[in-house]
């Protein structure tokens, strides 16, 4: 079996349950990291007004997501409220061979599904403070009303149990810690044997260092 070559680019997964604050933190990320690309999924449904073709999402037609998915081009896919959603493994590979950080917000089934595919993916859970904190962000956020809130804090519960298959750990009780802490994490991967390895291949062999052996 031909090994694929080493990559210098590092997919990063985000998870939290709704409220946990992961889209800000992830944001924030982004604004200050522009070298981490945020993944974009096709979907089958209409794009809103203010949406773009490959800004927020690659929109497609039913027939070219099943064929896509058929043939194997998605991480993971699922059916959401009657439209198609995926992520492509093909332009992940791409942007991570050209050693450009790839960043999933997803959930953990979603997850689960990346790490059979890029078992270096790094895996990162964002926790909020507390329960009665996740209800007063959802509240305060304004979007739902009270029985979607009650729905979303009670699957919270299920989604939070999954902590424990993710290598970090973030709680989300002050902002700029919790940015902190995901900045280092991504800091950190990039440092990685792998990952250098790949990025300075000159100066490792110059300097006699070899992969570590299996």
């Amino acid at each position: 079996m031909i090994e694929p070559k080493p990559s210098s680019g590092s997919v990063f997964m985000v998870v939290a349950p709704s409220g946990a604050g992961k889209s800000t933190l992830v944001n924030a990320l982004l604004a200050q990291e522009p070298a981490i690309k945020l993944s974009i999924s096709y979907t089958t449904r209409q794009p809103r007004p203010a949406e773009q073709h490959g800004r927020e999402y690659y929109f497609t037609s039913v027939e070219d997501f099943l064929k896509r998915r058929e043939g194997g081009e998605f991480l993971e896919s699922a059916e959401v409220h009657g439209n198609y959603y995926g992520t492509s493994r093909l332009l992940i590979e791409d942007q991570i061979k050209a050693g450009t950080d790839v960043l999933l917000e997803i959930d953990w089934q979603g997850a689960q599904q990346v790490k059979k595919q890029f078992p270096e993916a790094v895996g990162i859970f964002i926790l909020p403070p507390s329960i009665a904190a996740l209800e007063e962000r959802l509240t305060k956020r304004g979007q739902d009303d009270s029985h979607v809130i009650t729905r979303r804090i009670l699957a919270a519960g299920g989604e939070i149990a999954h902590a424990p298959e993710f290598e970090y750990v973030i709680i989300n009780q002050e902002f700029a810690t919790a940015l902190s802490e995901l900045t280092s994490i991504v800091k950190a991967t990039r440092c990685r044997f792998a990952q250098q390895a790949a990025r300075y291949t000159d100066l490792f062999a110059q300097l006699g260092i070899h992969a570590n052996p299996t």
